[in-house]
């Protein structure tokens, strides 16, 4: 989407024209609803817009397959110009190539499961045996084998949710959008449906925009997030962005309560630390710490032995006892991906009562999480934008 407006109104274009100029007041004949907006969505992801009722999210995602027009602006899908569209072209878009999931489920209250997972492919001819076949793969894989004879009435609110979910996918949609669909279930139907979410786009590789109301729906199924406000983005950036550095106090007051144990990794908030060798000795690896400034070494032990972490008070003792770092250590030390959560991390802490050690994708070690470190990763005040760790 590029420079995207929609006003409603008689005269959406003229009051459009007014606003731009500075001239526009209440006439309580229009209402901005979105207003110049802009974004892309990459492939395979899952881009989250999410904000307060009337704040433009659920006006922005119907102009992108046009159930609302945008009064200005580009919408391009795959090179696509959405906007310039004939109605028959874009008919066959949104049979063929997008699909949208409401919150309001939408399903078919005379046809079964099967057929309503069906009527898409049925609408664009697709040859009954093969909707039907497609069909019971996409009921499978939403979980709902052994329903598909039932009708909706029969069903519990996240199932029906889970036939319209099985329904959209079953046209294979470049492009899949979701306006609150899980906001009227109740808690745990909605997580257990957020996870099957979160599974479906690893499986599929779906590229989606997903509209919520709730940050903390928005920090776990988004890649990205987009926070609007009075028909504006406020901010957009991955969910630990949000959390660590909000852009403003509007995005403040909702990252405040952000699950940030859920959100940040390991390897955004890990002291890097000097990589020392199994084969120094204490002294050699007190310098090599002095030198680079740092408290903590992470030693690359001999041999196949598990990595451990030394601070520089017990290099220190080592030093008295003429040690070196190639001794057996009886202490458990757990090792995490960077991307590990923070939550995982807090566990492993407890359990070992070991700072935990944190690897890159390509398995070098990048340094430790320690009690101290974590604290502070849940309780930096998010009014720190920008700063470093």
């Amino acid at each position: 989407m590029r420079n995207v407006w929609k006003v409603f109104g008689p005269h959406p274009l003229r009051h459009l024209e007014r606003v731009e100029s500075g001239t526009a007041g209440p006439d309580g004949l229009h209402t901005v609803a979105v207003r110049d907006v802009s974004f892309d969505v990459r492939p395979g992801e899952t881009f989250v817009v999410m904000g307060l009722s009337g704040s433009g999210k659920s006006t922005l995602v119907r102009c992108v397959n046009r159930l609302l027009e945008p009064t200005r602006g580009a919408v391009e899908v795959d090179g696509a110009d959405v906007v310039s569209m004939s109605r028959s072209q874009l008919s066959e878009m949104r049979r063929r190539d997008w699909a949208m999931v409401f919150q309001h489920f939408g399903l078919l209250p005379h046809r079964r499961v099967l057929q309503n997972v069906a009527y898409g492919l049925e609408v664009s001819g697709v040859p009954r045996a093969t909707r039907e076949e497609r069909a019971k793969e996409m009921i499978d894989l939403v979980g709902l084998t052994g329903v598909e004879h039932k009708f909706p009435h029969e069903l519990s609110g996240g199932m029906r949710q889970r036939v319209g979910l099985a329904r959209a996918l079953a046209v294979r949609p470049r492009l899949l959008l979701l306006d609150e669909p899980f906001s009227a279930l109740d808690p745990l139907i909605r997580t257990d449906l957020q996870d099957e979410l979160l599974r479906l786009a690893q499986v599929v590789r779906q590229s989606s925009i997903f509209i919520t109301h709730d940050l903390a729906e928005a920090l776990k199924v988004g890649d990205r997030i987009a926070i609007m406000r009075d028909g504006r983005f406020v901010q957009v950036g991955t969910p630990e962005e949000i959390v660590l550095h909000p852009a403003d106090d509007y995005v403040r007051r909702f990252a405040v309560e952000a699950p940030r144990a859920k959100v940040v990794r390991a390897g955004t908030i890990v002291r890097e630390s000097v990589v020392l060798s199994g084969s120094e000795t204490a002294q050699e690896a007190l310098a090599r710490l002095s030198e680079a400034g740092a408290g903590a070494g992470v030693v690359r032990g001999p041999d196949g032995q598990a990595p451990y972490a030394v601070t520089e008070e017990e290099l220190l003792r080592a030093c008295v006892e003429g040690g070196r770092l190639d001794k057996p250590r009886r202490e458990e030390f757990a090792v995490v991906s960077e991307d590990e959560k923070l939550s995982g991390v807090m566990e492993k802490l407890v359990a070992t009562g070991n700072p935990v050690i944190v690897r890159s994708a390509a398995g070098a070690l990048l340094g430790i999480v320690d009690d101290s470190t974590a604290v502070k990763a849940l309780s930096t005040p998010p009014a720190v934008a920008g700063g470093q760790w």
